[in-house]
């Protein structure tokens, strides 16, 4: 039997090493961050308890029931995100919060594996590496790696190993690759529709146009049947929040400076070239129904909804790039061999403004403040309570409890939870007595807990 010599392994070798250094190196700073901030008690939103409840669900082979959302809401109702059952068994070997945030660190960082890869064959190795890391730490992940644990999480390394897969032509797959992101979100099909477009032009077979017509059958089929049949409202709870008659009698209100601040920093960092590929109109359908919607937050580059534009910006300029080389201007040609370096300086000059550069000053940004005073007050709720509570300490509480969000109407706790300085509480709620009267006029309860600005009060069994 014949031994591996070093020259038939370095071949191999070579084309990953740079790419699983960036994928690792991105999985492991993002937990970093992830593990100060659990460990300072921030809450940025209730996302985190709404999608562990979900995967305690499925661990326990259960249908999703997060009663964070209301009674009995089932949240396949809320968003068609069937492929987050992989959470299923992950959470059934490590029930905790936390697991959440490791998961989507490594989807980010998978993803970070994928698009270095590609950067590198069509770059070199330095240049390449330097373009991944510019995608691995780029605005829009660092934005939802900040915001906690989304469904969006799985999106992103679909949609790089994809577009990775479409930079090398390998089509079969980037059709398989972009299929199962109809099962992440809804809307999501009308992303996988574009691609599958872009896909047929350039490959010129018709498999991109079967994947424009799986893309839109599932985002009609999701949005249309299965989710007004599974929300309790009996609709899609999105729907009405795009309201294109108020836009076409107000085209102005498109012009709103959230809106052109998300639009360039795409374009920086697709070094302006990644207009340049056709592979930019995949970023239409997430643009659309963002700044079509009445609601703000999804206007601006924060929180977690720009993460899904990541892959296809940074593609889409390695596109451009890979496709000026032909160009006859020769201006065009020229600005392509600087366009990655763009992306990067890009990407350096904004790391002061983005949640990674706190981690130059942990005491001052991880504060740990009030961690005594949280860990005091959960440990006097016990395991398989049911807890009614603000997103202060939700997410610390969700593993080993039934947890109700308090601004539902939500059956009569054992427990009531709140966090009177970053809870998101109305004013007048200043105290856990104040919210008991509140939420259940008439029922009796006993603050058993108050320090730090935490309350906890047990529900007296014979009030």
């Amino acid at each position: 039997m014949r031994g591996f010599s070093a020259g038939a392994v370095r071949p191999v070798f070579r084309p990953v090493a740079l790419p699983v250094g960036v994928g690792l190196f991105t999985t492991a700073l993002y937990t970093l961050f992830s593990a100060l901030q659990w460990r300072s008690v921030a809450a940025p939103s209730w996302d985190l308890g709404i999608f562990t409840q979900l995967a305690r669900q499925y661990a326990l082979l259960e249908t999703p029931i997060v009663t964070i959302k209301g009674e009995g809401f089932n949240l396949l109702g809320d968003h068609f995100h069937p492929l987050l059952m992989m959470l299923g068994p992950i959470f059934a070997a490590f029930p905790h919060a936390f697991t959440l945030l490791v998961v989507q660190n490594a989807l980010f960082g998978l993803a970070a594996a994928a698009l270095t890869y590609g950067a590198i064959r069509l770059l070199d190795p330095v240049t390449g590496t330097l373009f991944g890391l510019a995608f691995a730490f780029s605005w829009g992940l660092q934005s939802a790696m900040e915001a906690q644990f989304h469904e969006i999480a799985f999106a992103v390394p679909l949609l790089a190993l994809s577009l990775t897969a479409f930079l090398l032509r390998k089509w079969m797959a980037c059709l398989l690759w972009a299929m199962p992101l109809v099962f992440v979100k809804e809307d999501l099909g009308l992303t996988v529709a574009a691609l599958g477009i872009v896909l047929a032009a350039r490959s010129r077979h018709p498999r991109g146009i079967w994947l424009a017509v799986w893309g839109l059958g599932w985002f009609a089929l999701a949005s249309l049947v299965i989710l007004p049949l599974l929300n309790p409202n009996g609709a899609w709870a999105y729907s009405s929040s795009i309201d294109l008659m108020g836009i076409l009698g107000d085209p102005a209100a498109l012009l709103q400076p959230q809106k052109g601040v998300t639009v360039a920093l795409l374009l920086v960092a697709g070094g302006l070239i990644a207009v340049r590929s056709p592979l930019a109109l995949v970023l239409l359908p997430t643009l659309a129904w963002r700044f079509l919607s009445d609601n703000s937050g999804y206007w601006g580059p924060t929180w977690q909804y720009s993460a899904v534009l990541m892959p296809i910006v940074f593609a889409a300029a390695l596109d451009g790039i890979v496709l000026v080389r032909a160009s006859r201007r020769g201006w065009l040609r020229a600005y392509g061999r600087q366009a990655a370096s763009v992306s990067i300086v890009a990407g350096l000059v904004l790391a002061t403004t983005l949640p990674l550069f706190k981690l130059t000053d942990v005491s001052a940004n991880f504060s740990t403040d009030r961690t005594a005073a949280a860990t005091a007050a959960l440990s006097g709720v016990p395991d398989g309570a049911v807890v009614e509570s603000d997103i202060g300490l939700m997410n610390y509480l969700v593993e080993r409890t039934d947890v109700y969000w308090l601004g539902n109407q939500n059956p009569l706790p054992d427990y009531l939870v709140i966090d009177l300085l970053a809870g998101g509480l109305p004013s007048e709620w200043s105290s856990a007595q104040v919210v008991a009267e509140a939420l259940h006029p008439g029922a009796r309860f006993t603050t058993i807990y108050s320090a730090g600005g935490y309350e906890v009060a047990r529900a007296d069994p014979t009030g």
